[in-house]
This record gives C-alpha cells, structure tokens and sequence, in this order.
C-alpha cells in the first residue's frame, strides 16, 4: 500500500501470531473479505518467532545433548560429545524460517491481503496503518484484535538488550553464558534455565514464592525441582532480586539475607502483559480491565458489537492453541457460522524436564466447586516403556467425579506429557468416565497405558501397582 491508501474489508485482522493469521485464514474460508495487519517483518507471532517454536528447539537439541552424555547406563559412551552453538542456532533459525514461509503462503493461497505496519482504530469501523512514512487506511465491517502480550519488565532491573535481558533474546545468543541467573521460577524461566544448564551454563533460578511454578501442585513440582538440583541449578525461593551491578544480581532471601549470584547474563522471566496500549481503543466502544485484558463478553465481543479480542489480549490462559481455538471460533462467529462460544478444555503444557502437562480440573479446583472427588496415580517409575527410555521420573494423576465417575482432570508430570495430554482432553471434552478410559485397550508397552492405568487405580483396580487398601 502507498501513501495515503484506502481499502475496504470485511474481516480485519490485527496481528498475525497464531490467534490472528488462524482468525484470517478460517474467515477468508468463508468467503470474507479479509486482511491481516502485522507491524513485525515476519508472520507467526511471538510464538513462532521469539517463543514456543525456537525455545523448543532449543529444548530438544539441549536435552538430546545431555542424553548422549548421560547414556553410559545404556552401554553408550560418547565422551566427547560437544555443542556447536552457532550451528544449533541456525538450524533453529531455519525451521522458523520453513514455517515463516508456510504462513506465508497459506495467506497468499487464501486470498488474504497481508499488510505491514502498525494499526490504530481511527474509529469503530476505520484503522490508520503506519509502516516508516506509508501511511493507509482500512475500512471494515468486523476487527479481531489478537496483539498478543510482551515480557513484563522490572522497574529495579530494567531490560539492556545485551545482560538483562527478555525470553526473546535469550534465544538469540551468540554465545553460551557461563552464569546465567533467571529471576522468575515461572514456566518461561525453567524452561530456558533447563536449556542453558544442559548447555553447561551455571544457570540460578530466583523465585519470590515459596515453590517452583507458583499455583501448580506440590507434588508435580517436587520431581521438577529435584530434576534441576541434579542438573546443578540454584533454586533460591522466597527471594527477590533487587539489582544488577558489577555483574553479579543483588537479591534478599528471607533464609538467608542478602545473597550475591555471578552473572554474565540475566533473564528476566516475571510474567507477561498484554499488548492493548497505543491501538486507539479510545476512540472505540472497546474497554479493558484493570489489568489492561480487553474486556469481553461470553462470544469473545468487545464493548463494540464489531470487534472481538482473542488470544493474549482476551480472556483465558496465554496459551498458543487457545489463541488459534479463539481466532477460528471468532471467524465462525463473524461468519454467522456459529451461536456462542463452546466450553473449550484447554490442556497447558511445561516443557520442563520432565515435562508437565495437565488439563481440566485440579483436586483444588474441585473442591473450590463443591466437587467431591476420587483420585488415582500411576508412576511412570513401575512403568516398562518409561525404563526402556530411561526416563522413570514422575507420574499421571486422574481426577474423577466421586458421583458418576466422570473424569474432571488429569495432571501429568513425565517424559511426553506434552503429547500424553490430548487424550485426555478427548476425554473430558467427550464427557469420558473412568470406565471409559480404563476400557481403552492401550497398546504395549507405550508410555500412554499410564493413562489407562492412572483410570485403573482411582477405581482401586490398578493392576502394575498395589492398590491402597480401603
């Protein structure tokens, strides 16, 4: 677009992470009118480019690394095994490069205008795009705001772009750190501080509650910490960072004082915020909360009945897959295609080592609701695929509904959890009962008979462990 440019359209997308190009691509299926609005070079988001695509490639490569290392046990001596980093970066770069691409023409075979530049609402039915000296205005019908969020940063500890610095340029060094501390023991932090401490980093982990992953259960946590003190991480809980001088982050523990921790580089993992500021929402009906979250209504609407919030900005967890559940909902909406917004389960997933991945409702969650519930695990420690692996840490944990024996959650905590998981949010979102589960027949010997046995024991018929006697 030139100068000055007007367009019309009757789908507007602004943000193409992974609610916004996923809201773009299922509205122009419908036959809509659609342009996407992106101020970032790329496509895909933060996701795709500064989060979960590159931060698990680097996950893998790391943990592959440490496998080789710690093989002896299997009769696999690789004892000189060693990392290019430069050359783990840039396969990195180049799977982001592929899917880049892939979006890319994904747009293009759908009809969809991509358009760069930054959007502000001039009104509720007209935004101004600013890309350098181009300026061009849309006319739409319909807008989804999917702008995403942004690392929050600290006001004593503020981001330099080369010490301090945000998930996003963790994952661009050009060298391995020698001290890395982490300030955040949320997930963004262990996941990356897992990295860089199989890299050979020393890698210390500040956390101002008093566990790892504050609000997911203690027990789940137990095997994470443990997994990290064996990996050499400092965990320093009931601690806050205070500053940052002469390399070396100053932080107070409320064990023991004032504490000192070398640094060449530090990550701050505190949290994210969502990116709703300088869109000209004033000059709009759409209100946020006080948490700076777009306010709305059941069927994801703003205040203003022609534009909808999806992903970061909206409501539910900062999750990937809700962002792109929310944004094809939202297109389907738009497109008369549906009513209202379906109760989605949401399955979250840590790539920690061991992995953690759970979905639905907690022990707490239940009782928060009046649910009386049963409950039953399996160790993947008693599991005979889990020790061909080599990997016999953690647990699956089933919660069922005392009354009916409905599956209400399932937390897994253990190698592929992140992949385990979906068949259990197939069996809360298909109202599944233990039975159900239990009668699965799963094959053998997989990691996934955890699940069937996990249904097993909360029904006091497990079969590879001893039932509690009641």
């Amino acid at each position: 677009m030139g100068k000055n440019n007007n367009a019309k359209a009757e789908v507007v997308v602004i943000g193409a992470g992974p609610g916004g190009y996923v809201a773009a691509i299922r509205s122009a299926q419908l036959g809509k009118k659609t342009v996407l609005v992106e101020k970032d070079d790329k496509l895909g988001g933060i996701c795709l480019n500064y989060g979960c695509i590159p931060s698990k490639a680097m996950i893998y490569a790391s943990d592959f690394l440490s496998r080789i290392k710690n093989a002896s046990n299997m009769g696999i001596n690789a004892d000189n095994a060693s990392m290019d980093f430069q050359k783990m970066q840039e396969w990195k770069d180049g799977i982001i490069e592929k899917l880049n691409k892939g979006i890319e023409n994904l747009c293009k075979g759908n009809n969809i205008k991509v358009v760069k530049g930054a959007a502000v609402f001039e009104s509720p039915n007209k935004i101004k795009i600013t890309d350098g000296n181009d300026i061009s205005y849309i006319n739409f019908e319909n807008a989804i705001i999917a702008t995403g969020s942004r690392p929050i940063e600290m006001s004593n500890i503020k981001f330099d772009s080369s010490k301090i610095l945000s998930s996003t340029e963790i994952l661009y060094l050009e060298n391995i750190p020698k001290n890395l501390v982490v300030i955040g023991g949320g997930y963004i932090g262990l996941e990356l501080g897992t990295v860089y401490a199989k890299l050979g980093s020393k890698v210390s982990v500040i956390e101002m509650a008093g566990q790892l992953l504050p609000g997911f259960d203690k027990e789940i946590v137990e095997v994470i910490h443990k997994k990290l003190e064996k990996l050499n991480v400092g965990i320093y809980l009931n601690t806050k960072a205070e500053k940052f001088e002469n390399n070396k982050i100053i932080a107070g523990s409320k064990e023991k004082g004032s504490i000192s921790l070398e640094a060449d580089k530090v990550l701050v993992a505190v949290g994210r915020h969502p990116n709703t500021k300088n869109l000209g929402l004033e000059n709009t009906k759409v209100q946020l909360d006080n948490n700076g979250f777009i306010n709305v209504n059941e069927n994801l609407m703003t205040d203003d009945k022609n534009i909808y919030a999806i992903g970061d900005v909206s409501i539910g967890p900062m999750l990937a897959h809700k962002a792109s559940y929310q944004g094809k909902f939202v297109a389907e909406i738009i497109a008369g295609k549906k009513e209202k917004y379906e109760d989605s389960v949401v399955p979250s997933v840590i790539f920690t080592d061991p992995e953690i991945a759970t979905v639905g409702m907690s022990e707490k969650d239940a009782e928060d609701n009046g649910i009386k519930v049963k409950v039953g695990e399996f160790p993947f420690s008693v599991s005979s695929r889990a020790m061909t692996k080599s990997e016999t840490e953690g647990f699956v944990k089933v919660i069922a509904n005392e009354k009916d024996n409905r599956i209400l959650g399932v937390e897994i905590v253990g190698a592929d959890a992140s992949d385990l998981i979906s068949e259990a949010s197939l069996a809360i979102k298909m109202k599944a009962t233990l039975e159900d589960l239990s009668l699965t027949i799963h094959p053998h010997p997989t990691l996934s008979e955890s699940l069937m046995e996990a249904a097993e024991a909360t029904m006091g018929k497990a079969i590879h462990i001893l039932n509690p006697k009641l």
